[in-house]
């Protein structure tokens, strides 16, 4: 499977911004899916991991209550919808994939190219 984050850009501190992870050569049922970030000279962030059912299990607790990953198995898509965004969220944002059967977890074999979350004013 190869995958491809997409939808980053300059938000406002407050506002909104969706995240696309698209599945290619694979079905993404077969797969949970992980959301990462990383910001410059920082180590990467765990956020959160959606399973083949679409339950989550969040692994970053600044993002509770605003984050919320969903998935969409008929367009090979998976979403994170990110909301009151603040600048400490900016990062370049990753998405990856594990086998669906070994459920959420913090290792993954495949990753995707990221995509840049700037939050400022």
């Amino acid at each position: 499977v190869q995958l491809q984050a997409s939808g980053g850009g300059l938000v406002q501190p407050g506002g909104s911004l969706r995240l696309s992870c698209v599945a290619s050569g694979s079905t993404l049922d077969y797969y949970a899916i992980g959301w990462f970030r990383q910001a410059p000279g920082k180590e990467r962030d765990d956020v959160l991991c959606i399973g083949r059912r679409g339950g989550s299990t969040y692994y970053s607790d600044s993002v509770k209550g605003r984050f919320t990953s969903s998935r969409d198995n008929a367009k090979n898509t998976v979403y994170l919808q990110m909301n009151n965004l603040k600048p400490e969220d900016t990062a370049v944002y990753y998405c990856a994939a594990r086998p669906a059967g070994w459920g959420c977890g913090l290792q993954y074999d495949t990753w995707g190219q990221g995509t840049q979350v700037t939050v400022s004013s």
